[in-house]
């Protein structure tokens, strides 16, 4: 048997391997009892169908709502009545896109700037927890590799 056929098999189980790590991590992620979880435990009121949108304009924005929906997976007409309900909350504009009117955008607000500072609280008084019997090394090199993961996935060619 040749090296390459050896090192094919090996990067074959290795991308197995981190697809389903991926897919169990983002089935945590998308669990809608541990999103309760998490606003409860930021203290803040808030629909759990919206938290997640409000978190992505507060990282993204401004963002326009067809991205904002393309990287939610959800559709577009739904994601933008779901960001009009954050806006009559006060917790999101939406604005012109400065180089194109057209295009609509949504920015987070001081209010919601507010909110998703007590859900980042939250969050890291959760992950500290998850992260308990982690040695520092080991969680500076998860947080390395999974910054270098996700720019070469972002930055791979769309066919």
């Amino acid at each position: 048997m040749s090296t390459k056929n050896v090192q094919n098999t090996r990067i074959s189980e290795q991308i197995r391997a981190i697809h389903a790590s991926l897919i169990d991590i983002v089935s945590v992620m998308n669990r809608p009892d541990l999103d309760e979880v998490l606003i409860k435990e930021a203290g803040v009121r808030l629909d759990r169908a919206l938290f997640p949108l409000l978190v992505g304009i507060e990282r993204l924005g401004p963002v326009s709502i067809v991205d904002l929906a393309a990287r939610a997976g959800r559709d577009h007409t739904t994601v933008s009545r779901q960001v009009a309900k954050l806006e009559s909350l006060g917790l999101v504009d939406r604005q012109a896109n400065e180089t194109d009117r057209r295009v609509r955008e949504a920015v987070v607000t001081k209010q919601g700037k507010e909110m998703t500072m007590l859900i980042d609280a939250a969050r890291e008084r959760i992950g500290t927890a998850v992260f308990s019997s982690w040695k520092q090394a080991e969680i500076d090199n998860l947080v390395r590799l999974m910054r270098k993961f996700a720019d070469a996935m972002k930055d791979f060619p769309q066919s």
